[in-house]
């Protein structure tokens, strides 16, 4: 391979690589971070040794792989310190990649929130095994050798994590689905209407904040449709002042920003809105409040 497609090849798998460490990660900061890191570390080689490796790209999955597999096994003393929950950071539209209309199911799902705040529940083994192999359609053997296990151990461990996954999700959020459901939540917000809002809400529906303690904002998890219900309405129908409530793309699916108006009319937003869906209810709602997360916003 001569050394301009060399770099074309390079260069072109920045955006994978990203994509890649969010999956992986759940936070777009870092995996920004990682696909960096990776590049530095390919362009640390000796034109020698660049020279002798076959296939760039895979060389720069192996790095970035690798690099998240460090972050992964170093996660739990770094939430330690996290104050109340932990959720996935969520990216907006201009961040997901426009695909084709056909493809367009897959990609949502695949970066959806809920699949991030599920893949947050396994082992990193599990984790990047799933993702390298149902997502980038790795081979077993090659992610073995990147994750410094058996070829059958890898399997096992991606077996594993589609179970888990199966056992959480129902199945895939259809968006017209999502899309109405968030819709009726929208209306029933905006009228104050309790009883409407109920009955989009799945009776076991969670909501959970993010806020890293930064805010003021529920430190616990809050269940229940009529408790959930209750909550929203207190904090939707009356946001702060200079606080706007703008409908948005949340990696893929309708969702909600929470944006303020400051000086000189420059806008900022202050929190994001998700939502899980499960047999034709709302079943998550997920507030990512803390501004950490928000800069892709």
């Amino acid at each position: 391979m001569v050394e301009s497609e060399v770099e074309g090849e390079v260069e072109g798998a920045r955006a994978r690589l990203t994509w890649l460490a969010y999956r992986m990660l759940g936070s777009w900061s870092d995996a920004e971070d990682v696909a960096q890191l990776s590049f530095e570390r390919w362009y640390r080689l000796t034109a020698a040794e660049r020279e002798r490796i076959e296939r760039p790209a895979a060389w720069l999955t192996t790095a970035a792989s690798r690099l998240c597999i460090n972050l992964l096994d170093s996660a739990p003393k770094r939430r330690e310190r996290y104050v109340g929950p932990w959720l996935p950071e969520p990216i907006p539209a201009h961040v997901v990649p426009d695909p084709d209309p056909l493809d367009r199911v897959t990609l949502d799902n695949q970066v959806s929130m809920a699949l991030l705040v599920v893949l947050e529940s396994l082992t990193p083994a599990e984790r990047v095994s799933y993702v390298l192999h149902e997502v980038f359609g790795l081979r077993y053997a090659e992610i073995a050798e990147i994750v410094g296990r058996t070829p059958e151990a890898t399997r096992q461990a991606a077996a594993s994590a589609r179970r888990h996954l199966r056992d959480a999700r129902s199945r895939p959020s259809d968006p017209a689905e999502h899309a109405r459901l968030v819709d009726a939540f929208q209306q029933a917000c905006e009228q104050g209407d309790f009883a409407g809002l109920i009955a989009v809400l799945d009776p076991r529906v969670v909501s959970v904040s993010d806020g890293n303690g930064r805010i003021g904002i529920a430190k616990r998890p809050t269940v229940g449709a009529e408790q959930v219900a209750r909550f929203l309405l207190g904090i939707l129908r009356r946001p702060l002042p200079g606080t706007a409530i703008e409908r948005v793309e949340v990696n893929g699916l309708p969702g909600f920003a929470l944006v303020r108006t400051g000086l000189r009319g420059r806008k900022r937003v202050t929190g994001v809105i998700s939502f899980g869906v499960e047999s034709g209810r709302i079943s998550n709602i997920w507030f990512a409040m803390n501004p950490d997360k928000l800069s892709a916003w």
